[in-house]
């Protein structure tokens, strides 16, 4: 990591964090869209998709999200949960207790400082302190692949690949060491 990452902090999120989310998904979608891609998040914001507003704000209250921080201003978010969202009945069981990553996002202005790489060590932290032994995540598979390898460097191996109608998927997994 970075010595510009000494400073991150990750603390437990909660719902005053909902417009700070929704700000770091509404970058991502105009930072994706730059770059030509309009497929993994499409090209509205976040912040105005019908139900988007509302699905961040049940993030911060029925999951467990966590918020990163550099100098006290949130630069990250992740979510965790007991598992992938009842509105993706494609993504197989896991057949086991698991924690699932149903949120990572982080604010592009600070990116390659390696704060997505932190979030997922505080899910596996998490993970391990919960005496679970599986994590999951499904990302977006299209493209030229580059967010399934950035998972593949941080600890997860490819499981099922999966569509959600054209949106091509990929279930990764982590086994967590240490559970006590």
């Amino acid at each position: 990591m970075n010595d510009t990452t000494h400073d991150l902090r990750i603390r437990p999120g909660g719902p005053a964090d909902v417009p700070a989310v929704l700000a770091m998904l509404d970058s991502a979608v105009a930072w994706m869209n730059a770059r030509g891609n309009t497929e993994q998040w499409g090209t509205t914001p976040h912040s105005r998709l019908p139900g988007g507003v509302e699905r961040v704000r049940r993030y911060t209250t029925e999951n467990s999200p966590y918020i990163a921080e550099l100098d006290g201003e949130p630069v990250g978010a992740l979510v965790l949960d007991s598992g992938p969202s009842p509105k993706m009945p494609m993504i197989p069981s896991a057949g086991e207790p698991e924690r699932y990553v149903r949120l990572l996002v982080s604010d592009r202005r600070y990116a390659g400082l390696g704060i997505g790489a932190a979030l997922l060590v505080r899910a596996a932290q998490e993970t391990r302190r919960a005496g679970v032994q599986l994590l999951r995540v499904d990302c977006w598979a299209g493209g030229t692949g580059e967010l399934v390898a950035y998972y593949e460097r941080n600890g997860f191996t490819r499981t099922a690949p999966f569509l959600s109608g054209t949106w091509p998927g990929q279930v990764l997994e982590q086994r967590v060491q240490g559970v006590s």
